[in-house]
């Protein structure tokens, strides 16, 4: 069975968790990506391979526990040990709180909230009888205030930053780091370029977030020696206010 070193990330795409895979896959990890279609991951994967990394593609509802434990166990078998993995799916929506449905608020809770529990359970369930590995919660803006408009948004991602700081007292003294970065300002991807092109007019100043620079930190992250491990840190660019 091969025992390379694994690394999952849910909710890869072509920005911050495709940056996050081919940081981790620079240093020998095998990345593997997942999302709910794994035909989306193709380009990623072959981006992967082509810097000489390795890289797996899932097709995962993360949303859905046998889904979940499904992934765990196949790349823990398959694959190699898991001693990173990172929850990083997005479900960023804006209505006002009369428009927001009950079904756009369970959708938005079990994308970010659910998904978020069943991927951090797996986790702590592989990594606990090895006593080491790292575990990290992508987190928003909206993690720590509600926006007005953004109530779905909001609730979820209290939720995720609630379930990140349980697990990190609970595992911290188990060996396992449990980190929640929390991204504030607008990332450099397709959709910012796209809907808010005056917003990303800052890229030429270094007013958006890069995903490499992001990832970077995601790795260092998983460096730190347990004498010095981090929580909760903010990443912003220089000129957002806060």
């Amino acid at each position: 069975m091969n025992q390379r070193k694994a690394i999952l990330v849910m909710g890869a795409g072509d920005a911050t968790g495709g940056a996050i895979a081919k940081r981790f896959a620079r240093e020998g990890y095998v990345a593997c990506v997942a999302r709910r279609h794994a035909d989306k991951l193709q380009p990623l994967v072959e981006a992967i391979e082509a810097e000489g990394g390795t890289a797996r593609a899932f097709g995962c509802d993360a949303r859905v526990e046998e889904q979940v434990q499904a992934l765990f166990a196949t790349i823990e078998q398959d694959v190699g040990p898991l001693e990173a993995v990172v929850f990083n799916i997005g479900a960023n929506v804006q209505f006002s709180i009369g428009d927001t449905t009950e079904r756009v608020y369970r959708k938005v809770w079990e994308m970010a909230a659910l998904a978020g529990f069943l991927t951090g359970r797996e986790a702590a369930r592989v990594m606990q009888p090895r006593a080491r590995g790292t575990i990290i919660f992508t987190g928003a803006t909206a993690s720590l205030r509600g926006r007005a408009n953004f109530s779905a948004f909001a609730g979820a991602k209290f939720a995720l930053r609630a379930l990140a700081q349980s697990m990190a007292r609970e595992l911290g003294p188990q060996g396992i780091h449990v980190a929640h970065p929390i991204i504030d300002g607008a990332i450099d991807t397709a959709f910012i370029r796209e809907t808010f092109p005056e917003l990303y007019q800052r890229k030429e100043q270094d007013g958006i977030l890069n995903p490499e620079h992001i990832a970077e930190t995601y790795w260092q992250i998983h460096c730190q020696p347990r004498d010095c491990w981090v929580h909760e840190l903010d990443l912003r660019p220089w000129t957002e206010t806060f």
